[in-house]
């Protein structure tokens, strides 16, 4: 792919033959939507090569491992391209620091765990086992039996993770994120306290505690100058998606600026909900002891022109931005479309009637997707797309390690990696039959009474129910903690001890044993344990088989998606349903303008995932689920205030009733005329 001027600029910014690796200047690439951000990145990986640059001292942090080893293979490419072939000065294949800031901050902690006082065999837990340790904690202060509805678990580690990556006080999150938990601070405080408490004594840490031990390693000046100089340059993708704490870790690498480069895009800024800060990216130019350059990449390679007319409409009405209009040479007649539909069965008609005329028209259902801002939204099309036996797939379900067979899996692996890991000793031992939390806790305070041993796990007492079956759990642990034992053949050990608690435990035990099947060759990609584990928890795979049905083989299928889960794809045809005020923006995120601005933002990236045709559509009138005692009720709802008149001429209008109302409307009438004016008028005149 040739560059064109604005992503050439960017690449080779301060870049020249002979450089300092201390004199590249910081760089901001504000990139918008479809306009080749990763190849941009990727090239200037390149030629920070090409000029010299040592690959082993890169990092290069992006959001998902799938994402680094893509721009380092098209950064790899490119060098060789221009090399004609000759490795002898490095290659982008050479980088070995590469990935998530969890990854990174993952290998730093443990390069450096003897400073932080920290041990090196720590275990990271993923979300859902943070949320058991802290519900079991949450229990054991009675916290569960106050007279008062106490936050759940969920709910208590939500409030515990916005307070560490946006380095706000309890008090100050509690009133900006969880108004209905300001009644407890106290408590709070103190559950969290004895949360990190029990994740030290069992060295565990979770996906936050990463970032903060890495941001605390960061404030000691020596172990800073340790780390930050085995980087000469330091690129970052998706900036905008950073929150306070990955920000300020990234300031304290390099201070001056120099050889920082990141990449991002302001408009699309829409996980405030995981303590993303659109304001890193917009204060970025000014944080460093020398201004940052800002190169601007507006050159759009997915829509065409009329999308993208209607796209910078809407991102004009913001208050705080990087001003910038996306064009594209993909020229077009067709106007984005706003349907007004009468109520939501008459929006889900209208969307059936448009993916079949599409199919129809050449376009395949993969490549047409319903986008939509809360998953609920599209009930009522995935009930009409079953009747109308249109297969679909939906995004944002079950990821790959929340099914609960994989879990069981991996928590035998985690307990032999680290015996102080509690919570996965506490779910392996409860696979056995007749062994429950009681019993589970009993064992696990015996096993800590023989000093964590394994091999004395043999001795402990069991029901009778586990009696069979404890020997062989006994046998497995000593086989993986024993250092004979190949890491290749460990997998294999634990599925074959777990397949008949696998029948007994969960139904299609078929499906499942197939995604153990597929984690086991996993396995053979990672030199050792402790990389499997944390590496698949910090980057899962996001497929699992777990409560699945029947597997359903068809030619072709549509996507749902919520918009949140769309960020970075793209399809033929868009359509957005509930482009209506309480939906977008929600009515949960009109409390303040910053919540309004992410919500205009998040219609953004909805309309920006379009190629070549686009549909809003707004119910005019909505049923309201609830009980009421004159009937359904229903309310009327205006157009999502992004879209206000002056910017409409960018759009075509359309209107569309239900199609119920139509075949009654085509239904055929008797020709009988009744005057019913004269009749009610008679009534009263010849009335007695």
């Amino acid at each position: 792919m040739n560059l064109n001027p604005a992503q050439r600029t960017a690449a080779t910014f301060g870049i020249t033959d002979g450089m300092d690796p201390g004199s590249v200047p910081p760089l901001l690439i504000i990139a918008g939507a479809g306009s080749g951000k990763t190849q941009t990145l990727a090239h200037r990986v390149a030629e920070l090569i090409l000029h010299g640059a040592d690959p082993q001292r890169i990092l290069l942090m992006t959001f998902t491992r799938r994402a680094s080893t893509e721009m380092i293979r098209r950064a790899q490419r490119v060098v060789a391209q221009r090399r004609q072939g000759d490795p002898a000065q490095g290659s982008a294949s050479d980088i070995r620091w590469a990935g998530t800031y969890h990854a990174v901050a993952n290998r730093l902690l443990r390069l450096y765990s003897g400073s932080l006082e920290l041990d090196a065999s720590f275990t990271v837990l993923d979300r859902s086992d943070a949320a058991d340790l802290i519900g079991f904690i949450r229990n054991e202060m009675g916290l569960s039996r106050k007279s008062k509805r106490f936050p759940k678990k969920d709910t208590c580690l939500a409030i515990y993770s916005m307070v560490v990556n946006t380095q706000k006080s309890l008090d100050e999150v509690l009133a900006a994120s969880f108004p209905w938990c300001e009644k407890w601070p106290d408590e709070l405080r103190e559950l969290c306290a004895r949360y990190v408490q029990a994740k030290q004594e069992q060295a565990v840490l979770d996906y936050d505690d990463l970032l903060l031990y890495w941001y605390h390693l960061m404030q000691e000046p020596s172990l800073a100058e340790a780390v930050s100089s085995r980087f000469d340059y330091v690129l970052v993708d998706e900036y905008q998606d950073t929150n306070v704490l990955q920000a300020e870790i990234l300031y304290c690498m390099k201070p001056n600026g120099n050889g920082v480069s990141v990449v991002g895009d302001d408009a699309q800024s829409i996980y405030s909900f995981r303590a993303a800060s659109v304001d890193n990216i917009l204060t970025f130019p000014d944080r460093f002891e020398q201004k940052a350059e800002v190169v601007t990449l507006e050159q759009n390679y997915r829509s065409t022109q009329p999308i993208l007319a209607a796209c910078n409409a809407v991102m004009e009405q913001a208050t705080q931005r990087y001003r910038k209009a996306l064009f594209s040479e993909r020229a077009s007649q067709e106007k984005p479309v706003v349907v007004t539909a009468e109520d939501e069965p008459s929006e889900v008609d209208f969307v059936v009637e448009q993916i079949l005329f599409h199919r129809e028209a050449g376009i395949d259902l993969h490549r047409q997707a319903v986008l939509f801002r809360t998953a609920h939204h599209s009930d009522q099309l995935e009930i009409e797309l079953g009747r109308r036996n249109i297969p679909f797939v939906k995004y944002g379900g079950l990821k790959f390690l929340e099914a609960a067979h994989v879990k069981d899996l991996l928590s035998v692996l985690r307990w032999a990696e680290n015996p102080r890991d509690s919570v996965a000793a506490f779910r392996v031992l409860q696979l056995l039959p007749g062994l429950g939390p009681t019993y589970a806790s009993r064992i696990m305070q015996a096993h800590q009474a023989n000093a964590l041993a394994f091999e004395a796990l043999a001795t402990v007492r069991v029901p009778a129910a586990a009696a069979e079956d404890w020997p062989h759990l006994a046998r497995l642990m000593l086989k993986l903690r024993d250092a004979d034992t190949a890491w290749h053949a460990q997998v294999g050990l634990v599925r074959k001890w777990y397949q008949p608690h696998l029948v007994r435990l969960y139904e299609s035990a078929h499906v499942r044993a197939g995604d153990l099947e597929q984690l086991e060759s996993i396995s053979g990609n990672y030199p050792s344990r402790e990389r499997f584990l944390t590496e698949l928890t910090l980057d899962p795979p996001d497929a699992s088989g777990d409560k699945a049905g029947v597997p359903l083989l068809d030619e072709d299928y549509l996507i749902l998606s919520t918009i949140h889960s769309a960020k970075g794809q793209e399809w033929d045809v868009v359509y957005i349903l509930h482009a209506a005020d309480g939906c977008i923006p929600s009515d949960m995120s009109t409390g303040s303008q910053e919540q309004i601005e992410e919500e205009r933002r998040l219609l953004y990236v909805a309309m920006t995932r379009a190629r070549d045709h686009l549909y809003l559509i707004h119910p005019h009138r909505f049923y309201v689920r609830q009980q009421h005692r004159h009937g359904r009720r229903h309310i009327y709802t205006p157009r999502t205030r992004f879209l206000p008149p002056p910017i409409m001429d960018r759009f075509t209008t359309r209107a569309h009733g239900s199609s119920k109302d139509k075949d009654q409307a085509d239904s055929r009438r008797p020709a009988v005329k009744v005057n019913v004016s004269e009749k009610l008028i008679d009534m009263w005149r010849n009335s007695n």
